[in-house]
């Protein structure tokens, strides 16, 4: 089976893919997806993604859109990173969702106005509303982890992955680990797991801007 991951390395949600695939072993390569130059919002690439975003994962054939589906999959096909039983399983998915919705929700666009859009078009007033939308969604996970090694069950799960989809690129995105005690002994602990890897490690080098080196664990 050939699994090919479309994706860049600035995109946290296909670093969530790409490293699901990764802890799990599962074998992929990467396809290259020019964002920033349009390629996503081509007719070609529409034709495999019609709504025009990363990831999608091509599972020999099989076409897998939308990052938490893609963690799904992983799950489905090994069996690992999906805790032991039902009631993990609906955790994990919980999860996945609350930061679908929460976390990368808020985080990937702020991020995005911040580093990456053209500097007319990073709006104060939507940044400050970003940020507080993250830093709400923040607070739900560093209370959680104040608790508990992971989030979802008694071991590392694809959940954890998806919350920390973005919380280890190097670009300021008003997120700093030291106000967040819990969530960066979580990096930590993740980062320590067997198959890990940094997004500009592990999906193709940053198309813009210079990656400052950064490999936060």
């Amino acid at each position: 089976m050939t699994n090919t991951l479309y994706c860049f390395g600035e995109s946290g949600n296909a670093y969530k893919a790409a490293l699901s695939l990764t802890m799990a072993q599962v074998p992929w390569q990467p396809r290259f997806v020019d964002f920033f130059n349009g390629e996503a919002r081509s007719a070609a690439y529409r034709a495999i993604n019609p709504m025009g975003e990363v990831p999608v994962l091509d599972a020999d054939g099989h076409i897998l859109t939308q990052s938490g589906l893609i963690q799904t999959w992983v799950m489905d096909q090994t069996g690992k990173l999906g805790g032991t039983g039902p009631a993990d399983r609906t955790e994990i998915l919980r999860w996945i969702l609350f930061d679908n919705q929460k976390v990368s929700g808020n985080a990937g666009p702020l991020r995005f106005l911040m580093n990456f859009a053209p500097e007319d078009k990073r709006d104060s007033a939507v940044i400050a509303y970003l940020t507080g939308r993250m830093k709400a969604a923040l607070a739900v996970l560093e209370g959680v982890l104040d608790t508990r090694d992971w989030l979802a069950c008694a071991d590392v799960s694809a959940a954890d992955i998806a919350c920390a989809g973005y919380l280890y690129y190097p670009e300021y995105f008003n997120f700093d680990r030291a106000d967040y005690p819990a969530i960066s002994a979580w990096l930590t602990r993740l980062a320590r797991q067997p198959n890990w890897a940094h997004p500009y490690d592990l999906m193709p080098a940053p198309t813009l801007g210079q990656d400052n080196g950064l490999r936060d664990a």
